[in-house]
């Protein structure tokens, strides 16, 4: 029997550009032309400026948005209740889907998972976790409160009180209890990466109920080197992606203040950024104030946001690419998105990261929150006369968007 698949997402690619929704929606595509799959939907949430009123509106065929929030963060409750038992039902009596593929519960809450069930207990449910927000309250980052973002690797309750000392230890146990019994209805869980899984596994999740299936991306042949002027070397870097301080721009930024005039004369950065303009001030002055040094000085390029489908059009011209987030990234979108492109990079050293790039054979890893020790590896990437041509021969061709899908209804099977 053909499935009917609906894809359930804290937001939409038309109105954010994060790696979880663009994931979640390249996957319902691919659902929607598979041979074995009856009909797809994808169910979004939205902020449409009136606030939760719980309703759901079609945005077009088989797309639908979803006005809800979250009044509390710590058990992950969603504001509209109300709607849950309306809105929502409704829309799951209508669709009668036979599977529900979560992307995420941030902004929707978890008690929709317990109703797919109490709408029918056949319905079943498969939830593909994109960060740690189950384990931490700290926006899921695993990293501490505080000065520093000091790393955290792995969740007690009385070390999680420490970093909110306004919940009590009690406070987390219920938390996590209340987690764990919305996700013992689930039938399955997806990682994109090897470290998320064993995270999940050590908070709880058994074994043989997460699997790791990789972020699709599309089937194109890679592009063409830049083409260098005589001299010159493969000494063009770029940042691609969110500029906050979990992404490590002001690390990429220090790594340049640490170098010769000289040295940061052979090399220039591009950064391919969005939303600094929304982060705190102490953050937006201190990464305002290092790049205009680099920008006046001809280094540093700040190009700004971009949209998906010009990413490849930025890519084109630069050679490395450099991921420096100083927490544990599961699997950066922007990892696939180079190696499809057939740029090698440049990545801290921890999570899915040291993961999914292998140190001095598709790209190099630097010690993580380290300036110096990025430094060094930008320095020997702008010099090597072989490096970039050996990293680039050694990439292998991502998982495409169809073989992503297939890998997922095989496991949906």
């Amino acid at each position: 029997m053909k499935e009917r698949i609906l894809v359930v997402s804290h937001a939409h690619p038309d109105f954010s550009l994060g790696g979880a929704e663009i994931a979640a929606y390249n996957l319902y595509n691919e659902y929607k032309k598979h041979p074995d799959i009856e009909e797809a939907w994808f169910l979004a949430r939205a902020d449409r400026g009136r606030g939760a009123t719980g309703q759901i509106r079609k945005r077009r065929d088989n797309e639908y948005l979803w006005e809800q929030s979250i009044h509390d963060w710590h058990m992950m409750k969603a504001v509209n209740q109300d709607c849950l038992t309306t809105w929502f039902t409704d829309l799951i009596t209508a669709l009668k889907p036979s599977i529900v593929h979560m992307h995420h519960y941030a902004h929707m809450g978890l008690e929709f998972i317990r109703v797919i069930k109490a709408i029918n207990p056949e319905i079943r449910i498969f939830l593909t976790l994109h960060e740690y927000m189950a384990i931490c309250k700290h926006n899921g980052q695993m990293v501490k409160t505080g000065e520093g973002h000091k790393l955290c690797s792995s969740e007690s309750y009385d070390e999680c009180r420490q970093c909110f000392p306004d919940n009590t230890a009690e406070d987390f146990w219920l938390r996590k209890n209340y987690f764990k019994r919305h996700f013992d209805l689930i039938d399955g869980f997806i990682s994109p990466s090897e470290f998320l899984r064993q995270r999940y596994i050590q908070w709880g999740i058994k074994e043989d109920d997460i699997i790791v299936i990789e972020n699709g991306q599309k089937d194109i042949a890679p592009l063409a080197p830049r083409l260098l002027q005589a001299g010159e070397k493969r000494n063009r870097f770029a940042y691609f992606g969110q500029v906050n301080p979990y992404k490590g721009i002001d690390i990429l930024m220090e790594a340049l203040r640490s170098m010769t005039k000289e040295e940061r004369s052979t090399m220039s950065v591009e950064i391919h950024g969005a939303n600094l303009e929304v982060q705190s001030g102490e953050f937006q002055e201190k990464v305002k104030l290092l790049a205009k040094k680099f920008i006046k000085e001809g280094t540093v390029r700040w190009v700004g946001p971009y949209r998906p489908e010009e990413q490849l059009a930025r890519m084109k011209e630069i050679d490395w690419v450099i991921v420096p987030s100083i927490w544990w990234e599961n699997s950066p979108m922007v990892i696939q998105e180079a190696f499809t492109a057939g740029r090698p990079l440049i990545v801290s050293d921890i999570g899915g990261m040291k993961e999914k790039v292998r140190d001095g054979i598709d790209g190099l890893q630097f010690s993580a929150r380290n300036p110096i020790a990025l430094a060094s590896k930008m320095k020997l990437a702008a010099s090597s006369e072989i490096l970039w041509e050996q990293c680039v021969e050694n990439i292998n061709k991502p998982l495409t968007h169809e073989n992503c899908a297939i890998q997922h209804l095989a496991f949906f099977a």
